[in-house]
């Protein structure tokens, strides 16, 4: 560029005409004065060119440098959060439910002396109380503790002789990731005994339990224990094996409270679709009890004595099925069914006044139920259910010191089975808005006792929050 410039003033000046050579001396010197000039000014353009050609190097390099940095950082999160254990993302959000439960329930006879002859009532067996009431309403939290457990909680409240009672229905953990289709539960949930004693009475489709639930299992039995399961890999069937080992403090067990395993229950369940519209289940399961001292209110205590107490073996087998079948559009029909057969040996202690009285108990009971619903619509629904109960007891007495007759004491106690087999037939029909609540109506002709007992109950069931799927 300068003998480019340098040129260009020579041919500048050459191209002067020639009377300008003859120019005097001053002249010259104003060219070579101009160009010089031009010289300098071309060196300093060309410095100042440099200059920034350098400084956006320097700045390029630093930010190449930043940008290294950057990486870096980045990287090193990224094994920092991949070299993290990972968790089942509970994400400090557990699914949160509350179903309110309650309703009005009237009887012609009464409530206060349900009972069953020959069969002594326990748990929390028994009718709904008289009038309008909290019924069971349930808080439930549940949510993956991690990628290895599951945890669950539910606090239960109901009205019971009037007052307002509170207790942990279920605190279990299940495991997610035993291999071979193996599970595991522990804590305190409800046995897999049976069909219906699994599930919540929300989920019920009648307001209170079976008769035989009622007499044999108190109702509903849940207890403290571990669970252990196996679902076969099975495509077209569903095949369920387990065993459970449970504390034995709750009924039908009682009195076991330091004897861990008290209460042993085998069960299977295997199921299956007939076609696309139906669908089947089958159950077996088996409960072992070592009672120890498990206490019945007598229903003829009117001396102000003790009630019964029963030491022994108890065993309850149950089968359970159920059937459901869809309509067509929104039409839907379950059959379902459980028979239950308990034997229980042992020997009964009772206190009567100033004596005491202990014989021999040797009973076999049995009971059944069957109920169809039928759905019109999404909204309606009916059904029917007759349940029915038996027992065949015998009583030997050992000591009597209580001075009275042992036929006496033998009625006195509840154990003695008169030959009057309880039976009822029920009738409901309820309606439901939406998933989220419902409305029942349910008439029952209960002939437990010798007169008959008409029933009428109105239900209501309310869920707020994200509730879990139930069983089949």
């Amino acid at each position: 560029m300068k003998k480019t410039l340098v040129n260009a003033a020579v041919v500048a000046a050459l191209s002067f005409p020639m009377s300008a050579l003859s120019a005097d001396s001053d002249d010259i010197a104003e060219l070579k004065r101009m160009i010089e000039q031009m010289k300098q000014q071309h060196a300093q353009q060309l410095q100042a060119l440099e200059s920034r050609v350098q400084r956006a190097e320097e700045r390029a390099a630093a930010a190449e440098d930043t940008a290294q940095v950057t990486e870096s950082k980045v990287a090193a999160v990224e094994q920092q959060v991949q070299a993290k254990p990972r968790s089942g993302d509970n994400s400090f959000n557990p699914a949160i439910s509350l179903v309110l439960q309650g309703g009005f329930a009237s009887y012609s006879q009464d409530p206060e002396d349900f009972h069953f002859e020959g069969m002594p009532l326990g748990g929390e067996a028994g009718l709904m109380d008289e009038g309008l009431a909290l019924w069971e309403t349930e808080l439930t939290a549940s949510a993956n503790i991690d990628n290895l457990f599951f945890g669950q909680a539910t606090l239960g409240l109901h009205t019971h002789d009037g007052e307002i009672e509170v207790d942990v229905e279920e605190a279990f953990v299940d495991t997610l990731s035993l291999p071979a289709g193996l599970g595991l539960r522990f804590g305190r949930f409800y046995s897999s005994v049976g069909y219906l004693n699994e599930h919540h009475t929300h989920a019920w489709d009648f307001a209170d339990a079976p008769l035989a639930y009622q007499a044999f299992l108190g109702g509903q039995y849940r207890d403290d224990g571990v669970r252990a399961s196996w679902v076969a890999p099975l495509d077209s069937l569903f095949v369920e094996i387990g065993a459970e080992a449970l504390r034995g403090d709750a009924y039908p067990g009682g009195g076991n409270a330091g004897d861990f395993g008290a209460v042993r229950n085998l069960f299977a369940k295997v199921g299956g679709d007939i076609g696309q519209d139906s669908s089947w289940q089958f159950g077996v399961s088996r409960i072992d009890v070592d009672v120890s001292e498990r206490s019945a209110g007598g229903h003829a205590h009117d001396h102000g004595g003790e009630g019964p107490v029963f030491s022994g073996d108890s065993d309850l087998t149950v089968f359970d099925a159920v059937w459901k079948t869809n309509l067509g559009g929104e039409r839907a029909f379950i059959l379902q069914g459980e028979y239950l057969l308990r034997d229980e040996d042992g020997q009964v202690a009772l206190s009567e006044g100033a004596g005491d009285a202990l014989f021999n108990y040797d009973g076999e009971q049995d009971g059944w139920y069957l109920q169809g619903i039928f759905q019109f619509n999404r909204q309606w629904r009916a059904g029917l259910r007759y349940d029915r109960l038996s027992a065949d007891n015998d009583l030997v007495m050992v000591s009597n010191t209580t001075g009275e007759a042992d036929d006496d004491i033998f009625e006195e106690s509840g154990y003695q089975s008169d030959g009057h087999d309880p039976h009822r037939l029920a009738a409901m029909v309820d309606w439901s808005p939406s998933e989220f609540s419902r409305l029942r109506l349910q008439y029952a002709r209960d002939d437990s006792r010798e007169k008959s007992d008409d029933q009428v109950m109105l239900q209501y069931i309310m869920t707020l929050g994200a509730h879990g799927a139930h069983r089949y």
